[in-house]
């Protein structure tokens, strides 16, 4: 993976926990939650696990605050940018609104081969259930953010009713958008519970859910 992921995603994609999975899988430094849209799966609900795991979580809520949810972004959010030896990852809130927040941060960006920007996908949701609407999603985040999407994550499941089907079905959906776009599949996600000998598109993830755990 690049030095610097980017995520972003309809509501209800999983954008979140991936982000939680990946610092935690790949021993990144920092987790920056940017996700000023969504209340309520967010990643500072694991600060705890995070900190175990020797990530610092960034967020947008004010110090000794955590009820607050302002749209407020701590300056600490630009340092990835500029600082070369931090490993980190970006969880934007859903869709080109969450995608607004990344333009405070245009300035900063002077390597941007270190940046993957990515969309997390599951086409069991109704905002991203076809090709089109996904083509249609990555050109309104790149009008938004003025970043450039580098590729797709096929996190396409049903939680605890999720099997190997359900992930092939999002492949080759996904697959359509990312031939039209030019843009890989650079991850797929699997539910920890699906038992399959099936190599997917891109690094094949095992998916924890740890953000669900506090809710469900």
């Amino acid at each position: 993976m690049k030095r610097i992921t980017i995520l972003t995603g309809h509501y209800g994609s999983g954008k979140s926990e991936i982000a939680v999975n990946m610092a935690i899988q790949e021993k990144l430094d920092w987790l920056i939650d940017l996700d000023i849209i969504n209340p309520y799966f967010r990643s500072r609900s694991v600060r705890a696990l995070l900190e175990g795991n020797g990530i610092e979580l960034i967020e947008s809520t004010i110090e000794n605050a955590a009820g607050s949810d302002l749209p407020f972004i701590s300056p600490k959010g630009s340092r990835p940018f500029v600082k070369r030896d931090i490993h980190a990852v970006y969880d934007l809130g859903g869709t080109q609104h969450g995608a607004k927040v990344m333009m405070q941060f245009r300035d900063f960006i002077k390597h941007p081969e270190d940046i993957d920007f990515l969309v997390v996908v599951n086409i069991f949701r109704q905002e991203t259930d076809s090709a089109e609407k996904i083509i249609k999603m990555v050109h309104e985040l790149e009008a938004t953010s003025q970043l450039r999407v580098t590729g797709f994550i096929n996190n396409s499941n049903l939680m605890e009713y999720t099997d190997e089907s359900m992930i092939e079905a999002g492949q080759r959906i996904i697959f359509e958008a990312s031939e039209a776009l030019k843009r890989p599949i650079v991850y797929t996600y699997i539910e920890e519970h699906v038992k399959t000998t099936k190599v997917f598109a891109g690094d094949n993830k095992v998916l924890i859910r740890h953000l669900a755990k506090q809710w469900l």
